[in-house]
């Protein structure tokens, strides 16, 4: 939805909010729920950020997020709001969870379904590989321990003192938390598993977090809690009902929301925050300012030089997530042999990540790939006798992007790349004439990401979660110079992703009201 222009009206506000992302968006709901008078400007016409849509000729793409995951992450913050996602969103279990296609010629094994559920994932891997079971039984029950400790002691805190590290909960599980942050993904899995595919199913996590499965910690073995035990979701009407329903809620507790209002400075007076200047000259007054835009580009572009806590020198030595080249398609006919997530792993999975993230980086072909097929479960998501389909390649970020780099629809490499991907899809998964039957085309690369979301090299997630990128490693939600400036949004705390970008929001929250404790804002009374 599209919110209301300005017409270069100065205004004052308690707070102002620089970007309509989720984060901007559950920012402006959690402050003007607390009565607070919040404006929120975001540049382009079309708020969500990241979490976009794009229609054409009936079909209806989601263009970023579309794993449902960490129900009671959106549970508390709906609560935080005096509803719930139960009364907000029409939420669908996906069976199976996703499906797994092995390179062909790798023994001709089928594609795997993967069944969410404890005792269906433990009987899955032990057909695979005699003894994976209960490995896996084992892994899962680390993984749901990990996920506890994430959601009650880590993710919600703020990090302004180091006290709820040093509670006896942690140190008690200190032997067991520390191996997990100094091993990788990718080693902790293999150390557990023989079979390729399982252990990619297990790695795969952290292209999710923007990383590579060797250098994101172990910690995050966590997401397998997730995707293998706890359940697999889809808001029907796509991830643009779930932006829908937070701006609905924001705009309800009284948050004046503007599209198509470029910010260009965020203004101090006296050291301090002071407000906006938009792109038309007007100045807007606050004395608190969320900037939830890319991290980046309000540090380098939105403030001067001495305002910045995270200046160029410090992003020089930081990692951006993968970019992701989206390839968008509406197919004509039924495609039974995708399911609603599907997953394409190549025999040389190394090769893939070097490509994606090391020294000389390039496209990979093949690559290991995702397709969504959101017409699998919403009828809405393209017109009867058709599919939706979303391709996601990993590809290399791209420091060129702000000024001349890979851009969608019409770069040839792009499209050759896009091109090779529709082969693999309609190769691996016997979909032999998948190319001829595409009637709606939309590419979407790195470039794209620069322009449209200010995106840093044209990541497609943010910072990626290294473990110097994680925790209290990761940005913090306020300024180190700046009083009253704050930060929200998939660089800054926590993370990654629609659920980490819904508590950066609380902890910004949590920041104004000088809330220091670790875990989730008690939920209103009554709920």
């Amino acid at each position: 939805m599209a919110g209301r222009r300005t017409a270069g009206r100065p205004f004052v506000s308690d707070a102002i909010v620089v970007g309509g992302g989720i984060a901007g968006l559950a920012t402006a709901a959690l402050l003007s729920r607390d009565g607070m008078r919040v404006a929120l400007f975001e540049a382009r016409d079309q708020l969500g950020g990241r979490a976009g849509r794009w229609e054409r000729d009936g079909f209806r793409f989601d263009t970023g997020p579309s794993w449902y995951l960490m129900p009671e992450v959106f549970d508390h913050f709906f609560r935080m709001l005096g509803t719930s996602a139960g009364q907000e969103l029409d939420l669908v279990p996906l069976t199976p969870a996703y499906r797994v296609y092995a390179e062909p010629g790798d023994g001709g094994r089928a594609p795997l379904d993967v069944v969410s559920g404890r005792d269906q994932a433990i009987a899955l891997f032990e057909s695979v590989e005699r003894g994976a079971g209960a490995h896996l039984a084992t892994y899962l029950d680390s993984a749901a321990e990990a996920y506890d400790l994430a959601v009650t002691r880590f993710l919600y805190d703020t990090y302004q003192t180091r006290r709820n590290l040093l509670t006896p909960t942690l140190l008690r599980r200190a032997h067991r938390l520390l191996p997990l942050l100094t091993t990788s993904l990718e080693r902790f899995a293999g150390r557990r598993f023989r079979d390729p595919v399982l252990r990619q199913i297990l790695g795969y996590p952290a292209v999710f977090l923007g990383g590579d499965p060797a250098h994101v910690p172990a910690l995050y073995h966590l997401m397998s809690h997730l995707d293998l035990a706890d359940g697999v979701r889809y808001p029907q009407g796509g991830f643009a009902a779930v932006i829908d329903a937070i701006e609905r809620l924001a705009r309800a507790a009284g948050a004046d929301i503007r599209t198509g209002t470029p910010i260009i400075a965020i203004e101090r007076e006296d050291g301090r925050a002071a407000g906006v200047r938009t792109a038309d000259g007007t100045r807007h007054r606050a004395p608190i300012v969320i900037a939830t835009t890319d991290l980046h580009h309000a540090e380098t572009r939105l403030l001067p030089d001495e305002a910045r806590t995270y200046p160029e020198s410090w992003w020089r030595r930081r990692t951006p997530s993968s970019g992701a080249l989206l390839v968008l398609l509406g197919v004509t006919g039924e495609l039974p042999q995708l399911a609603h997530h599907t997953l394409l792993f190549t025999r040389d999975w190394r090769a893939n990540f070097d490509a994606v993230f090391g020294d000389r980086r390039r496209i990979p072909d093949p690559a290991s790939l995702y397709v969504c097929r959101p017409s699998a479960t919403d009828p809405t998501a393209a017109p009867p006798g058709h599919e939706n389909l979303f391709v996601l390649v990993p590809v290399p970020a791209d420091p060129d992007s702000g000024h001349g780099g890979v851009d969608g629809d019409g770069d040839p490499r792009v499209e050759r790349a896009a091109d090779a991907a529709i082969g693999q899809i309609s190769r691996w998964a016997g979909i032999p004439d998948l190319a001829e039957r595409v009637v709606v085309r939309r590419t979407i690369a790195p470039a794209d990401f620069a322009r449209d979301l200010n995106a840093w090299q044209g990541n497609a997630l943010g910072l990626s979660h290294t473990l110097r990128q994680s925790a209290l490693f990761r940005p913090a939600n306020a300024s180190a110079t700046t009083p009253g400036l704050f930060y929200a949004g998939a660089s800054a705390l926590p993370g990654i992703g629609l659920p980490l970008c819904l508590i950066s929001a609380e902890l910004v929250r949590k920041r104004i009201r000088g809330d220091l404790t670790p875990g989730p804002s008690p939920e209103p009374a009554g709920r």
